[in-house]
C-alpha cells in the first residue's frame, strides 16, 4: 500500500548529519561485503589443507548449515524467498562467534521446466536465460549480506557437477538390493552369484545358457536403476508425459489445459521400495518435524497382511490384503484396467447367464474391456480414488475361485483400483469396505457379512446402508473344508487363516508398501543425460566414467512434437532424438567400437538436488565425489546423529515427501556402497513458515496491484473502486510483491533482516506489513545513537564501569539471546536486544565500553553490517564475524529482588521485595509478618495461606 516512510534517509540531515540513514546503511553495507568477499570471511577450511595446518582451528567443532536448493526464478525474488536464507545466515554466524567452523554455502537448483518453457516459447537456450537468472539472484542474495562460502557454489547445468550425478546413476544401475544383507551391492557381484549356481537364475537355465539379452533382463528385475514399460501421464496436446503434479483433479493438463491419458512408455526407473523398511526405521533417529516424519511413513505405507492367490483358468491372480481374516466374505474380484492378465482373462463372449449391469451394454467381453480401458484412461489417479457416488467398472467375462471356500466369483475391472498399487488387484469383501460396498451394490452382486456388527445392524446384509468395518470384532459365517475362523477376534484369524494359506501353498503372510517406484525419465530437454547407450539388440550399456560427463548437445527445436489432443495412441518424441548425429554412435566401451544408440530422455528434475550437499563439501574435485575424510568431518555419525548428516536442513514442508525421500535414497544406496560415511543426508531438519501478503481484488476477481490500494475508514480502493482484501501468497502474478531491493533502499539489508526475523517464529508463516518495517530501522538508530555522536561522527562510549542495573540488563540480554539463537527463536532475540538497547537510551549519558562491545556482538548475527561499522568505530581491526559471543555472567543473571504480591479476600494488600530463591514457609512468615498485612487482617482468624514462591502469597480468612 501506498505510504511515506517518517525515517526517509535525508531526515534531520543539517543537525544531524552523521545520523544512521538508509543512504549510510547502503554505503556501509556495500563496504563491508566488499570486505567480506576481498578477505574470505565465510571460507569454510577443510580437514585437509587448511586444518592440517592450524591445531587450533583443527580443535573447533564442526557445523554444517545448509537451505533447501533454490531454484534461480527470471522474476527474481521477492521478500518471502529469503527468509529462510537469512535465518541460516543468523544462526550460521552465531555458531561462529560461540566457535564452530561452519560450512554455510547455497548452490542453484537449475535444470527443470521453467527454463525449457522459456525456450519453448521464445527460442533462447535454456542455459541463458537460466544463468542470467543465477546472475540476479547472486546480486539480490549479496545485497542482503549473506555469510557464505562462495568458493563452494555451483549450479546443477555446470557440466563438472552433472558429471557426478550421472555417475551416481551408473552406482546405481550397477547395483542391486540384497534383502539378506539389507544393502546395495555391485551387480557384478550378483553375476558372480549366478554363474557359480549359488544363486539359482529365474527360470532354471544356467547363466552361461543365456544370450546377452536374456541376461540383461535377468539383471534388470534387480538392478536399483532400470527401465521397465511404466504407466505415465500421457497429454498428446504438449507433447510429453507430466508429472502427477501437472495433471488436474478433471484428468486435463495444468498448462493448456489438454487432456491426460494413461499409457504405457519405456521408462527409466529407480528402486526405491528396496530400501521401504530402512527408510522408515532410520526416520525414528533423525531430528526432523514429527508432521513430517508422519508424512514420510505414510508415504512409504508399510502393512502387513497376506499374499493370496485367486485360481483362474489353469494360472492364479494375486492379491495383496491387509484383511485375510475376510476371505470368506470375498464375493468378486476387481484388477486394475491395466493390469497385464485382463487381456488374458477376457473371453470371446459373455458367459451364460451374464447380469446385463455387468457388460456395460457391449456385445462382447473384449469390446466392453476395450471401451472401459479408455474411459479409465482419460482420468489421474487422484480423480480415480475420489470417493465418487457413483462406482463403474465392467466384467471381464472369467471366474476365479476363493481358495478358502472354492465359491466361483467373478472378476471385473474398475478405475478405482490402481496398478500402482499393491498388485494391481484386489480381492473385493463388500460387507466390510466402502468402496467394494458402493461397486457391489451398483453390480448386484452378493454382499456377505463375516465380521460381527456391533451395532443393531445384524448379519443380514440385505436391509444395510453401508459396510460395518472393524478391527475389533468376531468374525461369523467363515467356515471352510480346511479352516474355521468363526467366534475368533480379528488378530487371532489373520494368524489362523495366513498360516493355512501358507501351508496349503496358496498364500503367505507378507508385507506391502504403498511406496511406488521412483518414475526417473522425462521426455524433455533441459535435464541432465542419461549416461546410458543401447546396442543394436536394445540392451543398455553404461559409459564409463572417461566419457562423463555427457554434455547435452545443441538442438534447433526445444518443442516438443505435439499431436491430436484426443489421440492417445500417439508416441512422445524427445527434443535430444532429433539431433541425430548425438543419438547415433560409434563408441568402444572396452570390446572394440560399435554401433549404439543413445538414451533420449533426460532425468527429472529432482536429480541434481539428490546428493548436492556432498559437493558443497568438496567443490572442485575432479577425481572422486566427494574425499572421504572430508565427508567424514563434515557429515559422518557422531553422538546423538547415529546415520550422520547435516546438522541443520532449512527449507519448505512441500518437499516433504519428494526430494526428501529421494535424497534419503540416494545417500543410503551410496552409503551402501562404501562411498559416504553418512547413510542419512540430514540429521536436523527446520521447516520455516511463509511470509504472506495482502492480496486486493477488484469487482471483476482480478488482482490489482498492492502497493496502489489505498486505505479509508477501513475500506480499500484502487482507482477510487472498492476492493477486496485477503490474506494470501506474494508473487508476481497476485500484484503484491515486495521486492527486497525497494525496502534495502528505504531501509537498508540490516534492517530487512531485522524485521524478516522479528515478525513471529520462524516456522510459522507470517502477513508482511510494509509500514512496520521502519520499528526495526528505528531500533538500528537508536544503537547507532549509544555509540555514535550523530553531530560529530565519533565515538561516545566511556570506560566506566557500568552500574548495576546495567549489567543486570546487559547479562539477561546475553543469556536469552544465546539460548534464543541457539534454538532459532529469532524474534524473541531481538525483542531482549531492543530492550537492552532502550535501557541504555533511558538511562541516559555515554554508554561503558564493555556494554557497547557486548551489544554490538549480540547484534552481529542479526544485522551483520551495522555490527561490522560499530565494531571498527570502537577501535578493532579485527572483523566481527569471529569474534567471541558474549557469555553471561550467572550472578547477574538472576534477579536480585522480585516483587511478592500479597492477596487477602483476593485482594492486593502489599508487595514485598523478596529474594528469587525465597522458601515458602519463609516466604510466609515474611507476608504475615509485613505491618499492611497485619493492618489489614485487623486481628481476623486465618483460615488457610496459600504461597506460590516466590511471587505470590494468598491470605484466606
Amino acid at each position: 500500500m501506498s505510504e511515506t516512510n517518517p525515517a526517509a534517509a535525508g531526515a534531520s540531515v543539517d543537525t544531524a548529519p552523521h545520523r544512521y540513514t538508509a543512504a549510510v546503511a547502503a554505503e556501509i553495507e556495500a563496504r563491508w561485503q566488499d570486505f567480506w568477499d576481498a578477505e574470505g570471511t565465510y571460507a569454510a577450511p577443510n580437514p585437509k589443507g587448511d586444518l592440517a595446518g592450524d591445531p587450533e582451528l583443527a580443535a573447533r567443532p564442526k557445523k554444517f548449515i545448509m537451505d533447501m536448493f533454490p531454484y534461480p526464478s527470471g522474476a527474481g525474488l521477492h521478500v518471502g524467498h529469503p527468509l529462510g536464507y537469512i535465518a541460516t545466515d543468523v544462526f550460521a554466524r552465531y555458531q561462529r562467534m560461540t566457535g564452530h567452523n561452519v560450512l554455510h554455502t547455497l548452490g542453484f537448483d537449475a535444470f527443470g521446466l521453467p527454463a525449457e518453457q522459456h525456450a519453448v516459447a521464445t527460442g533462447e537456450h535454456p542455459r541463458v536465460t537460466t544463468e542470467a537468472a543465477i546472475s540476479n539472484m547472486k546480486s539480490q542474495l549479496r545485497r542482503l549480506g549473506l555469510g557464505h562460502d562462495k568458493r563452494r557454489s555451483f549450479a546443477t547445468i555446470d557440466p563438472d557437477y552433472y558429471k557426478w550425478t550421472q555417475w551416481i546413476f551408473l552406482q546405481i544401475f550397477n547395483s542391486w538390493y540384497d534383502d539378506e544383507a539389507r544393502k546395495a551391492r555391485p551387480i557384478a557381484e550378483l553375476v558372480a552369484q549366478f554363474e557359480s549356481g549359488e544363486r539359482a537364475v529365474p527360470g532354471g537355465r544356467s547363466w552361461n545358457a543365456l544370450s546377452a539379452v536374456e541376461r540383461a533382463d535377468v539383471l534388470g528385475e534387480y538392478r536399483l536403476a532400470y527401465a521397465s514399460d511404466a504407466p505415465v501421464n500421457w497429454c498428446p496436446g504438449l507433447g510429453t508425459v507430466l508429472a502427477n503434479e501437472e495433471v488436474t483433479a478433471d484428468g486435463r493438463s495444468e498448462r493448456g489445459n489438454f487432456p491426460v491419458f494413461k499409457a504405457k512408455l519405456r521408462q527409466w526407473n529407480m528402486r526405491i521400495t528396496a530400501y521401504a523398511d530402512r527408510l522408515l526405521e532410520d526416520l525414528e533417529e533423525l531430528d526432523w518435524p514429527e508432521a513430517i516424519k508422519l508424512q514420510q511413513r505414510n508415504w512409504i505405507g508399510r502393512s502387513e497382511g497376506a499374499r493370496v492367490d485367486f485360481p483362474i483358468d489353469g494360472e492364479h491372480i494375486t492379491v495383496f490384503t491387509t484383511r485375510p481374516d475376510t476371505l470368506f466374505g470375498a464375493s468378486y474380484m476387481v484388477l486394475a484396467p491395466e493390469h497385464p492378465l485382463v487381456d488374458k482373462f477376457t473371453p470371446a463372449a459373455w458367459p451364460e447367464g451374464t447380469h446385463d449391469v455387468w457388460t456395460g451394454g457391449h456385445a462382447t467381453p473384449a469390446e466392453a474391456v476395450s471401451a472401459y480401458r479408455a474411459q479409465a484412461a482419460s482420468k489421474s489417479d487422484v480423480e480415480r480414488q475420489a470417493e465418487a457416488k457413483d462406482k463403474t467398472g465392467v466384467f471381464t467375462g472369467s471366474y476365479a475361485t476363493n481358495p478358502v471356500n472354492g465359491e466361483k466369483i467373478p472378476v471385473f475391472i474398475a478405475d478405482y483400483v490402481l496398478m500402482g498399487y499393491g498388485t494391481g488387484a484386489i480381492m473385493a469383501v463388500p460387507a466390510h469396505d466402502v468402496r467394494d460396498f458402493a461397486f457391489a451394490r451398483a453390480f448386484e452382486l452378493p454382499i456377505i457379512c463375516v465380521v460381527e456388527p456391533t451395532d443393531d445392524r445384524g448379519t443380514d446384509t440385505s436391509a444395510w446402508d453401508d459396510a460395518f468395518v472393524s478391527y475389533d470384532a468376531k468374525i461369523v459365517n467363515s467356515t471352510g473344508e480346511g479352516v474355521s475362523l468363526d467366534g475368533l477376534g480379528v488378530v487371532e484369524a489373520k494368524a489362523r487363516v495366513t498360516e493355512w494359506l501358507e501351508r496349503s501353498g496358496i498364500g503367505e503372510g507378507t508385507v506391502n508398501f504403498r511406496l511406488r517406484d521412483w518414475l526417473f525419465s522425462r521426455q524433455r530437454y533441459w535435464g541432465e543425460p542419461f549416461p546410458i547407450v543401447y546396442d543394436e539388440d536394445g540392451v543398455a550399456h553404461a559409459l564409463p566414467e572417461s566419457m562423463l560427463p555427457l554434455e547435452l548437445p545443441e538442438v534447433e527445436d526445444y518443442s516438443p512434437r505435439t499431436f491430436d489432443p484426443d489421440d492417445a495412441d500417439t508416441q512422445p518424441e524427445t527434443p535430444l532424438s532429433r539431433n541425430e548425429e548425438w543419438v547415433d554412435v560409434t563408441l568402444d566401451l572396452g570390446d572394440g567400437p560399435k554401433k549404439y544408440r543413445r538414451e533420449t530422455n533426460t532425468m527429472p528434475n529432482w536429480a541434481g538436488s539428490c546428493w548436492y550437499e556432498l559437493r558443497y563439501l568438496d567443490p572442485h574435485n575432479d577425481r572422486q565425489l566427494v574425499d572421504p575424510e572430508i565427508e567424514r568431518y563434515w557429515m559422518g555419525p557422531g553422538e546423538g546423529r547415529p546415520h550422520g548428516g547435516v546438522d541443520l536442513y532449512v527449507g519448505g514442508a512441500e518437499h516433504a515427501v519428494l526430494h526428501l525421500l529421494y535424497a534419503r535414497f540416494w545417500s543410503k544406496v551410496l552409503y551402501d556402497l562404501g562411498y559416504v560415511s553418512s547413510a542419512e543426508p540430514f540429521h536436523k531438519l527446520f521447516n520455516q513458515g511463509m511470509i504472506q501478503a495482502f492480496v486486493y481484488r477488484d469487482s471483476r476477481g482480478f488482482a490489482v496491484p498492492a502497493a496502489e490500494v489505498e486505505e479509508r475508514d477501513g475500506a480499500f480502493y484502487y482507482q477510487g473502486e472498492q476492493v477486496s482484501r485477503l490474506l494470501g501468497k506474494m508473487g508476481k502474478s497476485l500484484k503484491n510483491a515486495v521486492t527486497p531491493e525497494s525496502i534495502c533502499e528505504e531501509y537498508g539489508a540490516d534492517t530487512l533482516r531485522l524485521y524478516e526475523m522479528a515478525m513471529g517464529p520462524l516456522d510459522v508463516s507470517r502477513p508482511w506489513d510494509t509500514r512496520a518495517v521502519v520499528g526495526q530501522f528505528r531500533l538500528l538508530q537508536r544503537l547507532w545513537r549509544n555509540i555514535v555522536d550523530e553531530a560529530t561522527g565519533e565515538v561516545t562510549v566511556v570506560d566506566a564501569e557500568p552500574g548495576e542495573d546495567t549489567l543486570r540488563a546487559l547479562h539477561k540480554a546475553i543469556d536469552g539471546v544465546r539460548q534464543d539463537l541457539e534454538g532459532l527463536r529469532f524474534n524473541t532475540a531481538i525483542a531482549k536486544v531492543t530492550e537492552l538497547n532502550n535501557h541504555l537510551t533511558k538511562t541516559g549519558g555515554p554508554v561503558s565500553r564493555s556494554v557497547a562491545e557486548a551489544l554490538v556482538l549480540l547484534v552481529a548475527p542479526l544485522a551483520p553490517h551495522i555490527a561490522e561499522e560499530l565494531w571498527r568505530k570502537l577501535g578493532h581491526s579485527d572483523s566481527v564475524v569471529h569474534q567471541d559471543f558474549p557469555v553471561a555472567d550467572p550472578a547477574y543473571v538472576v534477579d536480585e529482588a522480585v516483587t511478592c504480591v500479597v492477596q487477602i479476600k483476593g485482594k492486593v494488600k502489599a508487595r514485598l521485595e523478596v529474594p528469587p530463591a525465597i522458601s515458602e514457609e519463609e516466604l510466609e512468615k515474611v507476608a504475615l509478618a509485613d505491618e499492611k498485612v497485619v493492618a489489614a487482617l485487623a486481628g481476623a482468624p486465618i483460615r488457610k495461606v496459600i504461597v506460590r514462591a516466590p511471587k505470590l502469597v494468598n491470605i484466606v480468612v
